[in-house]
């Protein structure tokens, strides 16, 4: 079989998922397009950046169908916390049901940063980590000393609540 190529591939897939009503493995869906299960990975992230309704879930990704779309809550709040600290106040947001969606930072020099995250679970987390630790890349935060903003979502203003509530008790968000 003949490998799958960006574009072609990332439309294969969208195509795959929207068509199907179980959840697909990343690995499955590799070898059906001959490519690795990391670059599948990446297609999924890249999809989920233009707001594909996609989910990872245990079983594997799963398209969202229009229908079946609950109404989204969203709230920007500020956090700071050391780099120490970032893999539990990740874990905090996503274990209360909530997508950590986004990063942003105000730079001096550069001004408002910001940068797509898209982190609804653990395993989301977990790679996330993975990928700071393997490339040894700093988290945005580290340039203005911990600051940092974050757009979440959830399904209910309620988990919102519980997650900012938890940050709070964590000292980790920064009050008005």
């Amino acid at each position: 079989m003949k490998k799958m190529l960006g574009e072609d591939r990332r439309h294969e897939l969208l195509h795959i998922l929207k068509t199907t009503n179980e959840p697909i493995t990343g690995t499955d869906l590799a070898n059906h397009a001959n490519v690795s299960r990391q670059v599948i990975v990446n297609d999924m992230n890249l999809l989920k950046a233009r707001n594909e309704p996609i989910i990872a879930t245990s079983q594997g990704y799963v398209y969202l169908k229009r229908e079946e779309q609950m109404e989204v809550f969203e709230r920007k709040i500020v956090c700071l916390h050391t780099a120490a600290q970032a893999e539990d106040e990740m874990l905090t947001i996503v274990d209360c049901g909530v997508t950590l969606k986004s990063v942003s930072i105000d730079h001096p020099v550069y001004g408002e940063i910001t940068a797509s995250m898209m982190l609804s679970n653990r395993h989301d987390v977990k790679t996330f980590l993975h990928r700071i630790s393997k490339t040894q890349a700093n988290y945005l935060s580290v340039l203005t000393d911990g600051t940092h903003l974050h757009e979440i979502s959830a399904s209910s203003e309620e988990l919102l609540d519980r997650a900012e509530h938890m940050l709070r008790a964590k000292g980790y968000l920064v009050e008005e």
